[in-house]
């Protein structure tokens, strides 16, 4: 196991900035050279230009956990009460923290009141996938579900049930292993299922690595093109990489302790993007994104199949 003693993470936002309370959902976009993610408690979205350092926020009316762009333009995001299509507006005064448009597309029958979405990403064939979770972690409610939703805007039964903090979805380059965590204290588990890539159904349920083992909550998650696993490891300040047998091969430390999820993306796609959540009371760099050069490249995120 390499503990990548040369690898430095960089702060990406300068000072000044205001930080995320719960940064969340970094999605790299090539075509705008630029960042996006989320910040849950803040209810809003953000983007980060890396040319020219130009950062933007949107509000939104509910918390907002995690979004996908779609091919045919448009953005998906899960926030308290279902998935809802979303419109970013420009313009504005530099700084501006502008309004942006939602309408809703899809909602579960929660389990309980007090819940909404969580982790949420496409599949390789552009199918949105996110879980739901009980906003009070400390309950340690496990009825959390995890989603599917498809390009016809049919919202699936639950997939996957009896979750507590709805986690760390990925799939491997070819589609066929999908990846899932739970992050809550007590679980602390990552999942692979062999995933029907023309069905969208994952079955064969195996633990991939238990963080008792190792450091820190399995967080949100990000896929290298060589398929190993990069989970952040949230209040460890690590992101971990493990390979595709489940074997650590890697630990990167981060100058934050609660790393919440990373997502690969730059020039190249060999920076991996780093959110991280400001805990209270918070270090000087809690609540930032952080970039790194981890010495591999990552894949481009998938886009959501359907009109949005």
């Amino acid at each position: 196991m390499n503990a990548a003693p040369n690898v430095r993470a960089e702060r990406l936002e300068p000072a000044g900035a205001a930080r995320a309370m719960v940064g969340e959902s970094p999605v790299w976009r090539a075509g705008e050279g630029a960042l996006y993610w989320v910040d849950i408690v803040g209810r809003k979205i953000l983007r980060f230009h890396l040319a020219s350092g130009i950062r933007t926020e949107w509000i939104l009316p509910e918390r907002v956990a995690c979004l996908a762009f779609g091919r045919k333009g448009g953005l998906l995001a899960g926030l308290e009460t279902g998935l809802f299509s979303v419109t970013l507006p420009e313009g504005g005064a530099p700084g501006e923290l502008r309004t942006a448009q939602v309408r809703k597309l899809a909602s579960p029958a929660f389990a309980l009141p007090g819940m909404r979405f969580n982790d949420g990403r496409c599949d390789r064939q552009g199918r949105f996938w996110a879980g739901t979770m009980v906003q009070d972690t400390a309950a340690a409610q496990a009825v959390g579900q995890l989603f599917r939703y498809d390009e016809s805007g049919a919202l699936s039964a639950p997939v996957v049930d009896s979750l507590i903090v709805q986690n760390g979805l990925a799939w491997s380059p070819d589609g066929r292993t999908m990846y899932l965590s739970d992050s809550h204290a007590s679980r602390r588990l990552i999942w692979a299922f062999d995933y029907d890539v023309d069905d969208a159904m994952p079955t064969n349920r195996r633990v991939f690595a238990d963080l008792h083992d190792h450091a820190g909550r399995p967080d949100g998650a990000a896929i290298d093109a060589d398929g190993c696993y990069w989970t952040c490891a949230n209040d460890a300040g690590l992101v971990l990489r493990f390979a595709p047998d489940g074997r650590l091969d890697r630990r990167v430390a981060l100058p934050a302790a609660k790393p919440s999820m990373c997502a690969f993306g730059g020039p190249g796609f060999d920076t991996l993007f780093v959110t991280t959540i400001r805990p209270e009371p918070a270090g000087e760099h809690d609540g930032y994104v952080f970039a790194l050069s981890p010495g591999v490249r990552g894949l481009p995120e998938p886009e959501f199949a359907g009109a949005l």
